[in-house]
This record gives structure tokens, C-alpha cells and sequence, in this order.
């Protein structure tokens, strides 16, 4: 039974990385992507926080903290997965740049796929990883998905927009799928992490993410809450094509908890970004 329970689970991961990623290029246009993008020194600062400093920050907490070695890959894996696509998202609710988020949703996934093959192996040591491997699964899984919806939206925007609700829908569903499945398979490790070093690491790991990027987002605050979110919320998606074909259940397990404690921590804050901004936004209007 549980064979089955985890095929199942794994199916659940190609629907929800396949159709996210389907859904969002169907949603997007290239001058939606790339217009945002001109800011070369946005562009630059985003690119040095999420591919340099979180992975520091990372393999810092996997030095210095004891863990287990699931868990000290599943840290290292998600911190070298950035451009979540939930993060056009989080910046509505932080009342931030939103095209910059998608222009920079779309930059660091892409370079994901680049960057995690070649540098996950090096801060990994002694795990045995196939580069090669892990960037034909991202590609075939994630970008050639993406490069199809995008042809889609720019040949045929009506079919476009009656198909991106469909794969949209299908993506919650296998995100949903995952989630209720992992904690039928993985329960007992999951409560073994509660009390751990573990869910402090990603406590930590997140909010050191959160700041980086946030210092490193210039004087707009408004750029600043996309360049924040942007680095403290990682690419699970890209995460679990890695974990589901090169490491054990008990990484998959650990990438799920790491995701849950980015929302918890990530909406509050996107909240209070909110709140700034619309107090940022009212200050004008009373002083004239």
C-alpha cells in the first residue's frame, strides 16, 4: 500500500510543478517578463542575494547547527531554488511592485535551472549528485512548460485564457494531493521534527532570507517588499523535482515542512510590508 501511496505522490509532483508552470506562462506576456527587468542594478542585487548570500546562509546553519543529513540537503537543496511562483502573490499582499515580481519570478527560475545543477553538488561534499540529471528534470519539467504556455498566450491569447484556469486548478489539486499524502507517508518523521533543530534551521533560514533580500531591494519600498519576499520565499517546485528524483522520502518530507514555515512566517510579514506601504501612501495625502 504504501509503494502505491508513493507513486501517488510522486505523480502529484509532476501535475503540480507541470501545470503551475503551464499556468503561468498562459498568464504571462514576454514584455510582462521583461519590462520590469530593466533595472539592471535591481536585477543585479536580486541575483547576489538569492544565489550567493541564502546559499551562505544555508550552508552556515549546516555547519554550525547539528542536523540530520535529510534535513541539512533539504536546506541546501531550497536554498539554490529561487523564483517561486507564488510570489506575484505575497507581493499583492505586501502592496508591493507586482510586475517587478513577476519579471523576477520568471529571471531567478530560469537561472535556477542553471545555477542548482552546478552548484548543488559543490556545497552537498560528499552526496553524490548527477548535475546533468537534476538540470534535464528542471528543464524538461519546468521550463519547456513555461516556454509553452508563453507561445500559447502570444499566438493564441483567447485559448490562453480558457485553458490557464484549468491547469491552475490542476496545480492546487496536486499540491493538495502532496501535502495530504506526505503526511500519511512521512507522519512519524514529520513529528520527529517538532521540537527538532530542524524547525529551527528553516525558522531561521527563511527570515535570514527575508532580510537579505529586503537590505538588498534599494530605497523603493515597494521594490524592496519583491526583492524581500523574493529570497525568503524559495523555489519548492524546483525543490521537489531535485528531491523526488535524487534523494529519499525523509528530504521530500523535510522541503514540505520547510515550505509550511515559509508561508507561516512570510504572510505576517508580507502583511506588515502592507500596512507600511499604505501608511507610506497616506502620509503625502495628510500633508497636503
Amino acid at each position: 500500500m504504501n509503494d502505491i501511496l508513493a507513486t501517488l505522490a510522486q505523480l502529484s509532483v509532476l501535475v503540480f510543478v507541470i501545470s503551475s508552470m503551464l499556468s503561468m506562462g498562459l498568464s504571462l506576456t514576454i514584455k510582462q517578463i521583461m519590462d520590469p527587468l530593466k533595472n539592471t542594478r535591481m536585477v543585479v542585487l536580486a541575483l547576489v542575494a538569492n544565489f550567493v548570500l541564502v546559499p551562505l546562509v544555508a550552508y552556515f546553519i549546516t555547519v554550525i547547527m547539528p542536523l540530520d543529513e535529510p534535513v541539512g540537503i533539504g536546506l541546501i537543496l531550497l536554498s539554490t531554488a529561487a523564483g517561486a511562483p507564488f510570489l506575484p502573490k505575497l507581493v499583492e499582499v505586501a502592496k508591493g511592485n507586482t510586475a517587478f515580481s513577476v519579471g523576477l519570478m520568471v529571471l531567478l527560475m530560469v537561472v535556477t535551472i542553471i545555477y542548482l545543477p552546478l552548484v548543488l553538488p559543490l556545497l552537498l561534499g560528499d552526496v553524490e549528485v548527477s548535475a546533468w540529471d537534476v538540470a534535464k528534470s528542471l528543464i524538461v519539467m519546468m521550463l519547456i512548460p513555461l516556454a509553452i504556455g508563453l507561445f500559447i498566450r502570444a499566438r493564441y491569447e483567447d485559448s490562453a485564457a480558457k485553458m490557464q484556469p484549468t491547469f491552475a486548478m490542476a496545480a492546487n489539486i496536486g499540491i493538495l494531493v502532496l501535502v495530504v499524502l506526505g503526511l500519511v507517508l512521512n507522519f512519524d518523521s514529520m513529528i520527529a521534527l517538532v521540537g527538532s533543530w530542524g524547525i529551527l534551521a528553516a525558522v531561521i533560514f527563511v527570515a535570514l532570507a527575508l532580510a537579505i533580500g529586503y537590505l538588498l531591494g534599494g530605497s523603493d519600498p515597494k521594490n524592496k517588499s519583491v526583492s524581500g519576499l523574493g529570497s525568503g520565499q524559495r523555489n519548492i517546485s524546483a525543490a521537489l523535482v531535485v528531491a523526488a528524483q535524487n534523494f529519499d522520502a525523509e528530504v521530500i518530507t523535510y522541503l514540505m515542512v520547510v515550505a509550511v514555515i515559509g508561508f507561516v512566517v512570510l504572510f505576517p510579514a508580507a502583511g506588515e510590508l502592507g500596512k507600511r506601504a499604505k501608511t507610506a501612501e497616506a502620509e503625502p495625502a495628510t500633508n497636503n
